[in-house]
């Protein structure tokens, strides 16, 4: 038995909500990898490893982390946790500063 034309629209709605959120889901994450390696003077295949560590190291998933970074660009504000990581990530790929950190010694 094949659906109903109202479940096929509701499945086909909900399909649709599911896209629109992948691709600005995506494009946060490439915003976030594009800072990282501004900053970090990294390749964007190492930014992207940079905010998968970052996001593994706090436990706060990838798009959060990227949020979080794409905030700090715009307020100065990060939290501790975050930025740690993120300066010991980028650090992996070469030595770096982010602003607002300790300096390294």
């Amino acid at each position: 038995m094949s659906e109903s034309e109202p479940d096929r629209i509701l499945h086909l709605q909900e399909e649709v909500d599911q896209l629109k959120e992948a691709v600005s889901s995506h494009a946060v994450v490439d915003q976030a990898i594009g800072m990282v390696v501004a900053l970090g003077r990294v390749t964007p295949d190492e930014g992207w490893q940079v905010l998968k560590e970052v996001s593994q190291h706090t436990n706060i998933r990838l798009r959060n982390v990227a949020d979080l970074i794409l905030l700090w660009g715009r307020t100065g504000d990060m939290p501790d946790e975050i930025r740690v990581e993120l300066t010991e990530a980028l650090e992996r790929y070469g030595p770096t500063q982010i602003p607002g950190a300790p300096a390294a010694e």
